[in-house]
């Protein structure tokens, strides 16, 4: 049988990357899946369409997590279109380097919005529709181990995504809500093609210094979030799951 028969679920920045292979895994699994996107709708209807296709069901909702009323949107549609809602995947997410000369509140602003207030938005929004065993997967980093330079605010949004998974498991416990940080190392992705990380010195580095010899792919993670959704993990929340390949 499959691990979310009859669940609902909401995956926030769901048009391409490691958001899509997740929206694709747990609706292999049997969950109704709402796909989120912010300005790709091409992507996210591909998206759709591919998880339909596999004689799953889904559909696109467009939607700012960064603002509260699109963010309570989004979880509104997922609840009339599918009547109810199991799942909530928070990997809404931007990121740009620079270094302390550069940090600009433009800069900071624009990544803390979506990183960390619309995490938190479309949590709230979730929460009050999540019946026992809910599950919220907040999608943070390796980054915050890693530390590289030019990253203070990157870093610093998924700090406070590891700091607020560990806060909502203690408030959203007592209803059997578990919540749980997935934090990737570096993944092969649209973002990080256009961001010329991958094939540079960067990417070599990464590989090097991770011991299964490789950089992520989407699937990597989407496994991940998969088992995190399901009662396979019903006993953990408040944990952070670091997804490197082993690399420190």
């Amino acid at each position: 049988m499959s691990k979310l028969a009859g669940k609902v679920a909401v995956v926030t920045g769901a048009s391409k990357g490691i958001g899509a292979a997740i929206a694709k895994a747990l609706a292999a699994e049997g969950a109704s899946v709402v796909v989120n996107y912010a300005s790709s709708k091409a992507g996210a209807d591909a998206v759709v369409d591919a998880i339909v296709a596999a004689g799953g069901k889904a559909v696109a909702v467009k939607g700012d997590v960064s603002k509260a009323a699109e963010a309570q949107g989004l979880v509104d549609a997922a609840v009339k279109q599918f009547g109810r809602l199991d799942v909530l995947v928070n990997n809404s997410g931007v990121y740009e380097f620079a270094p302390l000369e550069a940090i600009t509140e433009e800069h900071y602003h624009k990544q803390f919005n979506v990183n960390v207030l619309g995490l938190l938005l479309t949590t709230q929004a979730a929460a009050k529709h999540m019946g026992e065993g809910g599950s919220v997967i907040n999608v943070g980093s390796l980054v915050t181990r890693l530390v590289p330079p030019g990253s203070a605010v990157y870093t610093a949004t998924k700090g406070a995504v590891d700091a607020i998974t560990g806060v909502l498991a203690q408030e959203l416990g007592a209803r059997k809500i578990r919540v749980n940080a997935l934090n990737p190392g570096m993944v092969e992705t649209e973002g990080t093609h256009a961001a010329g990380f991958i094939g540079s010195e960067f990417n070599d580095h990464a590989v090097a210094q991770t011991p299964l010899g490789r950089i992520g792919q989407p699937g990597d993670i989407a496994s991940i979030a998969v088992f995190l959704a399901s009662s396979d993990s019903y006993w953990l929340s408040g944990e952070r799951f670091y997804a490197g390949g082993g690399m420190r």
